[in-house]
């Protein structure tokens, strides 16, 4: 049974840092490409990161290029978010996605607030 289970989420003030992680079971992990995913409310589901299977490769949404990072560790079935310089609009439930080869398959998500 796939499972992506995030972790990591919270409140945090403009200019503040906040470490996502998305571990997975279920699958072999080294062979998906990873993907984090925001949905802030009245808006759609938007790309923040990608990284290819063996960590190679990488790709960001140009909102959070230099602010963020993606990185897995596959020993560890996991894949995480680094996110410095944070601000409001960075405001979203944070969600975790296993991309690539198909099916697609959802985490279940975690708040990240951005507010004083």
């Amino acid at each position: 049974q796939v499972q992506l289970v995030e972790s990591g989420g919270g409140l945090v003030q403009p200019g503040g840092s906040l470490r996502l992680s998305c571990a997975a079971s279920g699958f072999t992990f080294s062979r998906y490409t990873m993907s984090w995913y925001r949905q802030a409310p009245g808006k759609e589901r938007e790309l923040v990161a990608l990284i290819l299977s063996s960590g190679s490769g990488t790709n960001y949404a140009d909102s959070v290029k230099g602010r963020f990072t993606i990185s897995r560790d596959n020993s560890k079935n996991t894949v995480y978010l680094q996110m410095n310089s944070l601000k409001p609009e960075d405001t979203a439930v944070y969600y975790c996605k296993r991309t690539s080869p198909p099916p697609g398959y959802w985490g279940q998500g975690t708040q990240v607030t951005v507010s004083s």
